[in-house]
């Protein structure tokens, strides 16, 4: 007597939605607590900003901001989850505010703009990736920070520019590479392009 297979899962699940997010939420709080490389502002050069717009471009808006959202709140509930280890609602107090705040909708605006790779021929699915993630970073998460180096470290508009700017190729490398890494995995996992 022969076993019946399963029937192949094609639709979208509440189950696999939540697997995702929960994945996605971990790894970007791998890329926080990786070593991160200290500056003279106050807010350490990590890999949060690779995982956050990576958890954008694989997921999409919906899922990639849900779980930036989720390692944000594990993060201020206390877990030390955080850039360098830390966690709990005290690092709101401190330079770093406005890049954190910053992560949820990066992660959408990333998540929005990287669903125009469906529209586009394989070949150009990096361009559109890259383009979304680096949209994401700069005019999301750089502004927010430049806020929040104002409003928490209290340098100038000016000083908090020019402090910032310091992040931004590293961060447009990260860009990149998470754009690099998205076009793989949506060419392993193509349903993940279809389902945003």
């Amino acid at each position: 007597m022969a076993i019946p297979l399963p029937a192949p899962v094609t639709a979208r699940s509440r189950t696999t939605d939540l697997a995702l997010v929960a994945s996605f939420a971990a790894l970007v709080a791998v890329c926080a607590i990786a070593p991160p490389v200290p500056t003279g502002v106050g807010v350490p050069i990590t890999l949060q900003t690779f995982g956050v717009l990576l958890a954008g471009l694989v997921l999409g808006a919906r899922r990639g901001a849900a779980a930036v959202a989720l390692y944000v709140l594990v993060g201020l509930a206390g877990v030390p989850v955080l850039a360098g280890g830390t966690g709990g609602p005290g690092v709101l107090a401190g330079p770093t505010v406005g890049y954190l705040l910053a992560f949820v909708p990066a992660a959408a605006v990333a998540g929005a703009l990287g669903g125009l790779a469906r529209r586009v021929a394989p070949r150009w699915r990096f361009p559109v990736l890259a383009g979304a993630a680096l949209a994401a970073g700069l005019l999301v998460i750089h502004p927010a920070g430049v806020v929040g180096l104002v409003v928490r470290a209290g340098l100038s508009l000016a000083a908090a520019v020019a402090a910032d700017l310091a992040f931004v190729p590293g961060d447009a490398v990260k860009a990149l590479v998470a754009a690099a890494v998205a076009v793989g995995v949506l060419r392993a996992f193509p349903g993940l392009l279809r389902e945003r």
